[in-house]
């Protein structure tokens, strides 16, 4: 969201250098906890850039290499002779120590899981410490590591340990260099927010400027720019994401701004009324419903694959956009309301440093040949950024904290083929969920709640008849950023009462089970 071309509106900036790690982004969200602006770049930035672009600091971030290893990628040329602020976390300790001529070898005790740090408090260099300023003497650090800094470089120290690791963080005597081997920015460590923020305030100056207000005058700004005076379509879903980017858009080019609602058929029980209403009633803005029921689900016909179907449905959410967009006018550009998570989990880096765990249909499943340009002011933003967004712009609560709702919809938590009967069955549960969550006054307490239809049948007995129906999985986490997420400890009662409803309600359905992972290792949809 950020224009690199005008320097008077550029944020003044924290850069985060991603070598790979599944936790890069987290780092981002919890400088921006502290309205602290970050953004992230790959290991091939030059120095040149970052001084361009005026970085006010550097964080590397970890990654699965070992800095000796053929391709391990590496420090930009001549950023730790530059005396702009540095920290380090895991790989990125690992790298400052390897190019500064220390050793960095395989600990003799592998650390994962809780450590605990400690910071001599007999030290004179510690007690007021720039970067550990206000962390205790002992507090528990979340580790993931096999390598460490055996022998440091000439010129620095250790400013903490672990039981495990001598050199749990490290310092330059002199210049404004650090690193930690543990995970900062996880939320098992317990000070690690206030590390970050530390660093970002304390040796980089970084002002406290990323907030909601400043985030819609920076979006509007560039969003006049980017439209340049021409008319833009914009894709919705109901959800909280594209109804934010819509209000966001409008907020910034009026009347040149059209909505299109795609019923594909994939939607929740009651999802094209409630849309409607939202839109005309509430948000008074122009809206355009779309039925293409059949035409999705006959291109989704027989197909299993989750890659596939998201690459299908990306793909038809185009074209009929293409269609009924030359009935309504000549269209430059479409919006969509991508997240910073959506492209994590979507593309592989264009380093090579991470893995790709899924594609979205909005990422991965777009079709090259596109009759549009893309306009995608949250792209750069976190689910919780985008609702405080949101109530800047006045949408209502209701639909701001409505639950993550997946873009291909029912196709994903239909596990194996889609068929209309499926999605009549699933959407009849995912009904029955929601509303004995709000209930039982829990809808709030989720992050996201979600019911899966299996490909599995199971014998079961009603009125005394054998029966030969589908199962159903219930899953309800708890999150801030879709990043990591722990399952939710529903209420035994709660849970009853779901079965009931569900094998009574709903033809099709004969059990009921309820998922107990987090992630990781599992992700929150199952597809």
């Amino acid at each position: 969201m950020n224009n690199h071309n005008n320097q008077k509106t550029q944020p003044q900036t924290i850069l985060v250098i991603d070598y790979g790690s599944q936790y890069t982004q987290i780092i981002l969200r919890r400088l921006r906890e502290s309205y602290i602006h970050s953004e992230i770049a790959y290991p091939s930035i030059t120095l040149n850039e970052i001084v361009r672009k005026k970085y006010l600091g550097v964080i590397l971030s970890g990654g699965p290499n070992s800095v000796d290893d053929n391709g391990a990628p590496q420090i930009p040329h001549g950023l730790l002779q530059s005396g702009i602020p540095i920290l380090g976390i895991c790989y990125g300790l690992q790298l400052i120590v390897h190019n500064e001529g220390g050793r960095v070898a395989s600990g003799g005790k592998h650390e994962y899981g809780d450590a605990t740090l400690i910071v001599p408090p007999s030290s004179p260099h510690t007690q007021a410490h720039p970067l550990l300023q206000g962390i205790p003497h002992e507090s528990r650090v979340w580790m993931s590591h096999e390598d460490e800094a055996h022998t440091l470089p000439p010129h620095y120290r250790a400013i903490a340990s672990t039981d495990n690791t001598t050199n749990a963080a490290i310092e330059h005597v002199s210049k404004p260099i650090y690193g930690i081997q543990f995970h900062c920015e996880v939320a098992h460590t317990e000070y690690g927010t206030l590390l970050l923020e530390n660093f970002a305030k304390n040796i980089c100056n970084a002002p406290q400027t990323w907030t909601p207000s400043n985030l819609v005058d920076t979006s509007v700004k560039q969003i006049r720019a980017e439209s340049n005076g021409k008319k833009v379509l914009c894709g919705v879903s109901g959800g909280v994401d594209s109804t934010v980017a819509a209000a966001l858009v409008h907020k910034a080019i009026g009347n040149n701004l059209t909505c299109m609602f795609i019923d594909n058929g994939l939607l929740r029980e009651d999802e094209v009324a409630n849309v409607q209403a939202m839109f005309r009633d509430v948000l008074k803005l122009e809206l355009h419903t779309i039925n293409a029921k059949d035409r999705f689900l006959n291109a989704l016909a027989g197909i299993t694959s989750p890659e596939e179907k998201r690459k299908i449905i990306g793909e038809m959410f185009i074209r009929v956009f293409e269609e009924h967009a030359r009935k309504l006018g000549e269209f430059h550009y479409l919006v969509q309301g991508t997240l910073y998570s959506d492209v994590i989990e979507s593309l592989a880096s264009k380093e090579g440093v991470s893995q790709t765990i899924k594609s979205h249909h909005n990422v991965g499943g777009l079709p090259e040949n596109m009759q549009f340009e893309l306009i995608e002011p949250l792209r750069h933003l976190f689910k919780d950024e985008v609702r405080l967004l949101g109530k800047e712009l006045a949408i209502p609560h209701n639909t701001l904290w409505r639950h993550p709702f997946p873009g291909p919809g029912l196709a994903v938590r239909i596990l194996g083929a889609v068929d209309d009967e499926s999605c009549r069955i699933l959407r009849q549960v995912d009904k029955i969920f929601t509303e004995e969550l709000h209930n039982a006054n829990l809808y709030h307490q989720i992050w996201q709640a979600l019911a899966v239809l299996l490909p599995v049948y199971t014998v079961g007995v009603m009125g005394d008849q054998r029966t030969y129906e589908r199962v159903a999985v219930l899953r309800a986490v708890e999150s801030t950023d879709a990043m990591t997420a722990t399952w939710f400890h529903m209420p035994h009662k709660t849970l009853e009462t779901l079965s009931n409803r569900i094998v009574n309600e709903v033809r099709g359905v004969n059990r009921v089970v309820y998922d107990i992972s987090s992630k990781p290792p599992s992700t929150i949809e199952w597809e």
